[in-house]
Order: C-alpha cells, then sequence, then structure tokens
C-alpha cells in the first residue's frame, strides 16, 4: 500500500494562518499523516512581524528523527537562512525519487534584502531536485532578477526559472494582473497553462502554504503534477471562500 506519510519543511505562524498550521491542516483534509520539520518562530516584537530560525543542529536532528519515515512526498516551506536552506538541500538529494513541492519563501513583508540575496542562490541550487516550484510574482521576480507587468512577462520569467533547473512551475499572479481576477501560470518546459479564479474578499487562510501543500498532497495520492495544481488551484479558493469561519472546512476530493 502507498504511504499516507507526508512532510513539511516549515515554520510557526504565530497567527496560525499559514506555515505549518495551513501544511497540517491541508494534509489532514487530504487523508494524510503529516509530520514537521520547523524550521523558524515568528512573533510580534516591537520591531513588528520578526522570524527567528531554529538552530541549525535542531533542524539536523528533526531531519535525523524522520530519516526511516517512508513519505510520499515533501514540500519545503519557509528556509529562514542559508544555513537551514543547505540543510533542505541536503534532504531532498537523499529523497529524488519522491514528489517534492518547493515554496521558495523569500517575501514575508519584514523579510531584508540582504538576506534575501543571500537565499536566492540556496533556493536555486535546489531546484533540479524538486517536482514543482510555487513563487509567487514578487519571489519569481527576485528569483529571476526580472520584472512582471504582464502575462506575457509572466510567462518569460516561468521559462526563465525551467532554464534555472526547476522542472515544472507555478507562478502565483494573485489579483496584481487583475484586479477581478486571481491569475496563476503553471509551466512545465512545454506548454503554458492560466488557471484563473475569482477574488475574494475573504482572506484568513495562507493561501501560499495552503497551495503548495495541496499539490504536494494531490502528488502523494498519486495525481500527475497539473492536475494537482488544478486541483489545489480549487481547493485554496473554497478555502478563502470560508477562511471566516473556525473549523475544518469541508472539502470533497
Amino acid at each position: 500500500m502507498k504511504s499516507k506519510y507526508i512532510v513539511a519543511l516549515s515554520g510557526n505562524d504565530i497567527f496560525s494562518g499559514g506555515g505549518l498550521y495551513a501544511d497540517l491542516t491541508t494534509y489532514t483534509v487530504n487523508g494524510l499523516h503529516g509530520f514537521v520539520v520547523v524550521t523558524c518562530l515568528t512573533a510580534m516584537t516591537g520591531a513588528g512581524f520578526e522570524v527567528f530560525p531554529v538552530e541549525e543542529t535542531v533542524v539536523e536532528k528533526q531531519l535525523r528523527s524522520l530519516q526511516e519515515v517512508d513519505f510520499a512526498a515533501i514540500k519545503l516551506g519557509l528556509l529562514p537562512n542559508v544555513a537551514i536552506a543547505k540543510q533542505a538541500l541536503d534532504f531532498v538529494r537523499a529523497q529524488a525519487d519522491l514528489p517534492i513541492v518547493l515554496d521558495p519563501v523569500l517575501v514575508c513583508k519584514e523579510t531584508h534584502d540582504v538576506e534575501v540575496n543571500h537565499l536566492r542562490d540556496e533556493l536555486i541550487a535546489i531546484f533540479p531536485y524538486v517536482t514543482i516550484i510555487t513563487p509567487n510574482l514578487v519571489e519569481a521576480e527576485l528569483l529571476t532578477q526580472r520584472k512582471i507587468q504582464t502575462l506575457e512577462e509572466m510567462k518569460e520569467v516561468a521559462k526563465a526559472l525551467h532554464e534555472l533547473g526547476a522542472q515544472h512551475v507555478v507562478i502565483k499572479g494573485g489579483n496584481r494582473l487583475d484586479q477581478a481576477r486571481a491569475i496563476d501560470l503553471y509551466y512545465d518546459g512545454r506548454e503554458y497553462q492560466i488557471l484563473e479564479a475569482k477574488v475574494v474578499a475573504n482572506n484568513n487562510t495562507g493561501a501560499g502554504c495552503t497551495f503548495a501543500s495541496s499539490i504536494a498532497s494531490q502528488l502523494a495520492l498519486g495525481k500527475n503534477v497539473f492536475e494537482a495544481v488544478r486541483h489545489s488551484k480549487d481547493f485554496v479558493y473554497r478555502a478563502i471562500q470560508a477562511s471566516d469561519e473556525y473549523g475544518v472546512v469541508p472539502y470533497e476530493n
């Protein structure tokens, strides 16, 4: 029987809307048993919203604790510094036969430019070892050093990310290109697929984290990459619709 275990390397969101909370909730809704390697803690302080990386030795011990688990898929979320990004790279290199989703989190409104620059190359080094990357528009711009203002430029950046080693790319456009429509772009090195949904006013859901962990869940359950992306677009749309309500959102796969 195919393993129903899935793991995320992700951070603690103190407001519980994204990060490891979104990952575990999404895994549960999909009938999977989720594990988490915690990469960082967050808190509101006098300086604003801050990210506190977990000590490198603690991350290593967490990863070692799970080395015998038969995972069906892996999701990489917030890797807060170069050292932890290198550990993530070592981890996925040893799991190359699994579906792996990289959400290259470079932009939490509180991230400093110097940290972004240091992390960029480390994240790109992970690209060849993962199944799909899921940057938002700003992250895609930072990773490629290109601007995106049109759908055509979005396609050019998706191609550039593929050329950097990503097997499959989905750029989350949000409503930046169209205030009424949330537009995402999928690219597999051959064809572009545009996924659209109406923008929903509610926004208490960590949409980027949920999207990536949903894709990982669907890959673990045997869907192909584009099917997993399309399903996850719909999943996030429904989750945002219900995000003003507490409790588990009923969802049929």
